[in-house]
């Protein structure tokens, strides 16, 4: 099965529309990769909308155009982030419906996509899901919620306690997670743990 990638997934819309809507969506994108990269290294509170400008090339003024404050910069990179993977896990599970054990290897290589190539969407997500505005907190930990119960949905049709289930793939995020956290490793080498590691987890 072939994985979509995230940076796909994040700030990304189908590309349609006339040569200026596709240039502003671009350069949307590059907005949010460069805040989410200020937002890792210095958090939230120690990053002005002026900053993230600048290291895209956009001056402060300008980056109105795109988002009415560092709130709604927040939300963009958490929520859009947290549709992209429960969205992909969705479509996983339509696609090997008829075999649950495929489907969870399958969700094990889409989430260490994920994990191995966006650091800085993690570190965001951990330390600052809590400055979210409440409507799209609520909004992130809804989808998040969901996205957990398609993996355990697919544990349990192997067998097992839901209850017991859904604690486990709390445990397997908990481990896919910390690539950011992880010595620095080959990108192979780093996948190649990640999945043996979630699998064995799994018991798949």
């Amino acid at each position: 099965m072939e994985v979509p990638t995230t940076r796909r997934g994040v700030g990304s819309a189908p590309e349609a529309g006339t040569a200026r809507e596709r240039a502003k969506a671009a350069r949307r994108r590059e907005l949010l990769a460069a805040a989410a990269a200020l937002m890792a290294e210095r958090g939230f509170a120690g990053v002005r909308l002026e900053d993230i400008g600048a290291a895209a090339g956009v001056s402060g003024p300008a980056m109105y155009r795109h988002f009415s404050g560092k709130q709604d910069v927040l939300a963009a990179l958490l929520e859009e982030i947290s549709e992209y993977l429960y969205d992909g896990g969705r479509r996983v599970a339509q696609e090997r419906a008829d075999d649950p054990r495929q489907a969870l290897h399958d969700l094990v290589d889409f989430h260490v996509d994920f994990a191995a190539s966006e650091p800085d969407l993690i570190r965001v997500q951990y330390r600052d899901l809590w400055s979210l505005a409440p409507e799209s907190a609520r909004r992130v930990r809804r989808l998040q919620r969901q996205y957990v119960e398609l993996w355990a949905d697919e544990l349990t049709r192997l067998g097992g306690d839901p209850v017991e289930n859904r604690a486990t793939v709390h445990a397997v995020f908990g481990l896919l997670n910390a690539a950011p956290s992880l010595p620095a490793l080959p990108q192979p080498r780093l996948r190649a743990l990640l999945r043996d590691k979630a699998l064995a987890a799994l018991g798949v």
